[in-house]
Protein backbone atom coordinates (compact mmCIF):
# COMPACT_ATOMS: atom_id res chain seq x y z
CA UNK A 1 0.00 0.00 0.00
CA UNK A 2 2.86 2.58 0.67
CA UNK A 3 4.52 1.97 -2.33
CA UNK A 4 1.17 2.28 -4.15
CA UNK A 5 0.41 5.44 -2.21
CA UNK A 6 4.13 6.46 -3.09
CA UNK A 7 3.43 6.35 -6.26
CA UNK A 8 0.10 8.18 -6.81
CA UNK A 9 1.76 11.45 -4.92
CA UNK A 10 4.56 11.44 -7.17
CA UNK A 11 2.59 11.01 -10.20
CA UNK A 12 0.36 14.07 -8.76
CA UNK A 13 3.25 16.10 -7.94
CA UNK A 14 4.49 15.96 -11.63
CA UNK A 15 1.27 16.44 -13.55
CA UNK A 16 1.48 20.31 -14.19
CA UNK A 17 -1.44 20.50 -16.72
CA UNK A 18 -4.61 21.45 -15.44
CA UNK A 19 -6.32 19.25 -18.54
CA UNK A 20 -4.15 16.19 -17.76
CA UNK A 21 -5.10 16.81 -14.25
CA UNK A 22 -8.69 16.38 -14.90
CA UNK A 23 -8.49 13.46 -16.84
CA UNK A 24 -6.34 11.64 -14.99
CA UNK A 25 -8.51 12.32 -11.96
CA UNK A 26 -11.48 11.14 -13.80
CA UNK A 27 -10.12 7.97 -15.11
CA UNK A 28 -9.05 7.25 -11.39
CA UNK A 29 -11.92 8.33 -9.43
CA UNK A 30 -15.16 7.30 -9.65
CA UNK A 31 -17.79 10.09 -9.82
CA UNK A 32 -19.22 9.35 -6.70
CA UNK A 33 -15.49 9.78 -4.83
CA UNK A 34 -14.65 13.02 -7.10
CA UNK A 35 -18.15 14.59 -5.68
CA UNK A 36 -16.64 13.12 -1.97
CA UNK A 37 -13.30 15.02 -2.48
CA UNK A 38 -14.74 18.08 -3.86
CA UNK A 39 -16.92 17.88 -0.48
CA UNK A 40 -13.95 17.71 1.71
CA UNK A 41 -12.38 20.62 -0.12
CA UNK A 42 -15.52 22.84 0.10
CA UNK A 43 -16.06 21.77 3.72
CA UNK A 44 -12.25 22.93 4.31
CA UNK A 45 -13.47 26.22 2.58
CA UNK A 46 -16.29 26.79 4.95
CA UNK A 47 -14.61 26.48 8.03
CA UNK A 48 -11.62 28.58 6.91
CA UNK A 49 -14.11 31.21 6.02
CA UNK A 50 -15.41 31.48 9.43
CA UNK A 51 -19.01 29.04 9.20
CA UNK A 52 -19.57 27.41 12.24
CA UNK A 53 -19.26 23.60 12.23
CA UNK A 54 -23.18 23.08 12.82
CA UNK A 55 -23.79 25.60 9.81
CA UNK A 56 -21.91 23.52 7.94
CA UNK A 57 -23.20 20.44 8.70
CA UNK A 58 -26.82 21.55 7.50
CA UNK A 59 -26.14 23.32 4.73
CA UNK A 60 -24.14 19.79 3.28
CA UNK A 61 -25.64 16.71 5.10
CA UNK A 62 -22.59 15.79 6.84
CA UNK A 63 -21.61 13.89 10.34
CA UNK A 64 -19.83 16.44 12.62
CA UNK A 65 -17.14 14.20 12.73
CA UNK A 66 -15.90 15.28 9.36
CA UNK A 67 -16.25 18.97 9.72
CA UNK A 68 -14.64 18.64 13.07
CA UNK A 69 -11.55 16.61 11.28
CA UNK A 70 -11.06 19.17 9.22
CA UNK A 71 -11.19 21.48 11.25
CA UNK A 72 -8.43 20.16 13.38
CA UNK A 73 -6.58 19.84 10.29
CA UNK A 74 -6.72 24.20 9.50
CA UNK A 75 -5.83 24.76 13.13
CA UNK A 76 -2.63 23.04 12.93
CA UNK A 77 0.32 25.29 12.37
CA UNK A 78 2.29 22.89 9.74
CA UNK A 79 -1.70 22.79 7.54
CA UNK A 80 -0.96 22.27 3.78
CA UNK A 81 -4.48 23.17 3.31
CA UNK A 82 -4.57 26.04 4.93
CA UNK A 83 -1.76 27.13 3.45
CA UNK A 84 -3.43 26.92 -0.07
CA UNK A 85 -7.02 27.95 1.54
CA UNK A 86 -5.43 31.37 2.06
CA UNK A 87 -3.48 31.60 -1.19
Amino acid sequence: MTNNYNELINIFASITNKDEMKKFLEEILTDKERISITLRWQLMKDINSGKSQREIASEHHLSLCKITRGSKILKSPNSICKKYLNQ
